[in-house]
């Protein structure tokens, strides 16, 4: 703007008009800023105006300072207050768009899944309370009485041996990891009123190799019934109507002959596995008998009276074939991965 420019009301009000539309026509504070230095700042028409102030004659000086003073203050208070609004605009427009809903679930988090064992563990039990049978715990840490003797276990029996089974130290207390649930299956003789109807699941302890076919730590279910008139063909009726519910109706079973010292007759449970890896095969699921006549008169019962049937199968074995899972270390180890391939069960 040339320092020419006279000073006269009108080319006053034209430049606040020009810097006023400026300032109302920016939306952004970087164009607040680009119409400030159009209309405000040095070379802008106002500051033309009032360096042409020197000019002036100074009966008139006071005169024109004033309309140009009031000039500069219109515009300077009009650049406050749309300063004012674009930031707390911008501002407002900044916290939208970070804002983050506390009560919503992160995006980030992973749905996750529970464990398949825990599931099947549930399923089994909810199987054999439907059939009317009751759930049985007991201790881990048990008594080699319970362990061994009352189920008919030799002094000098294999199972007995530090190299199969976990004592606990000093070794004189007689006290060990249990090897298995049937431990419960005494207590529940000993605690409970006959008929007895029972499942004993829980975790079991035993100095293998953890490979990809056995752990050191793992799960089994038993179950006992000791009842009058009680057969081998109550047994094969119980195990095939498991076998059907866990594998399909058309899942087949056999038992084949075999020793246990707790139970007399005593088999091996077999099931038939038409996907197993290397051609379909009879895979050897359990052991299962007639309660030993010794292990019903340790629990203080009449085998001349009552009768019973036992079996035990182990939980990961099941979820191997069930699941076709090929290593079994995959169940121990942790990794949430393993979990969620068999999806999220409330």
């Amino acid at each position: 703007m040339s320092d020419s420019l006279e000073i006269t009301p009108e080319a006053v009000d034209a430049a606040v008009a020009a810097a006023l539309a400026a300032i109302a026509a920016a939306a952004t504070t970087a164009e607040l800023k680009a119409a400030r230095s159009a209309h405000s700042a040095e070379g802008s028409p106002l500051a033309a105006l009032n360096a042409q102030l020197r000019s002036v004659p100074n009966e008139r000086k006071a005169e024109f300072g004033k309309l140009v003073g009031q000039a500069r203050g219109r515009v300077n208070q009009a650049l406050t207050a749309r300063e004012a609004e674009l930031a707390a605009a911008e501002t407002a427009a900044q916290l939208e768009a970070e804002r983050l809903d506390i009560t919503a679930l992160a995006q980030r988090a992973r749905t996750g899944a529970r464990h398949p064992l825990t599931l099947l563990q549930e399923q089994i039990a909810d199987l054999f309370v439907g059939m009317g049978w009751e759930i049985a715990e007991g201790p881990e840490l048990e008594h080699e009485w319970f362990n061994f003797d009352a189920l008919n276990f030799d002094v000098d029996h294999p199972a007995r041996q530090m190299q199969d089974t976990f004592y606990v130290d000093p070794v004189q207390r007689h006290l060990v990891m249990r090897t298995h649930t049937s431990p419960v299956q005494v207590r529940s003789m000993l605690e409970r009123d006959l008929p007895i109807y029972i499942l004993a699941p829980g975790r079991v302890y035993r100095t293998d190799e953890f490979d990809a076919t056995h752990l050191p730590v793992f799960s089994q279910f038993e179950g006992l019934i000791v009842d009058k008139g009680i057969t081998m063909a109550h047994l094969k009726g119980t195990l095939d109507h498991v076998a059907r519910t866990l594998f399909g109706a058309e899942a087949k079973t056999r038992m084949r002959a075999n020793y246990f010292p707790f139970t007399e007759p005593s088999a091996e449970f077999d099931l038939w596995h038409p996907t197993f890896k290397g051609g379909a095969r009879w895979i050897e699921w359990g052991g299962c008998g007639m309660v030993n006549p010794n292990v019903l008169r340790a629990a203080g019962i009449d085998p001349e009276v009552y009768s019973g049937f036992a079996f035990g199968m182990g939980f990961e074995r099941t979820l191997m074939f069930r699941s076709d899972v090929q290593d079994m270390r995959d169940m121990a180890e942790g990794d949430v991965r393993f979990s969620e391939q068999f999806g999220m069960v409330v």
